[in-house]
């Protein structure tokens, strides 16, 4: 129970800072992304940035081994998934399949359409978070 509530305000935490406003005024190219979390000494720093939150939203998903998520889109939103159990794949509609492995941090940028697949012989568990972006 104690593990679940840490993980709990782990991906609170993410959420916080997801929604953080870019520092440089120009935008950056945005693209799909997997980042593998090196968690040293119980800290597990993603992003920077001063926390504000603004139409964000997140929730937990858990997929049986071999299930997907189904293809979608967050629309105009820029969204995360923090992995916390499990492999699985980033499909990502026009790019290549991006393999990770809890924990990880999965990017997607706004406007991408993508599907989540469990590839391992466990759940795969993980928190999403969709946020406005701002769009070019």
């Amino acid at each position: 129970m104690r593990k679940t509530l840490r993980l709990y305000f782990f991906a609170c935490a993410v959420a916080v800072l997801l929604a953080s406003p870019a520092a440089a005024p120009q935008q950056p190219q945005r693209e799909a992304r997997v980042l593998q979390l090196a968690c040293v000494g119980g800290g597990c720093p993603l992003l920077q940035g001063a926390p504000q939150t603004a139409g964000m939203r997140s929730g937990f998903v858990r997929l049986k081994p071999g299930a997907t998520v189904g293809w979608h889109t967050t629309g105009r939103n820029e969204e995360a998934l923090v992995i916390l159990r499990g492999q699985g794949e980033a499909l990502i509609d026009g790019g290549e399949k991006q393999a990770f492995v809890a924990p990880a941090l999965v990017y997607i940028p706004p406007v991408t359409r993508h599907n989540v697949a469990n590839t391992g012989a466990e759940a795969l568990e993980y928190v999403y978070v969709v946020a406005p972006a701002t769009l070019p």
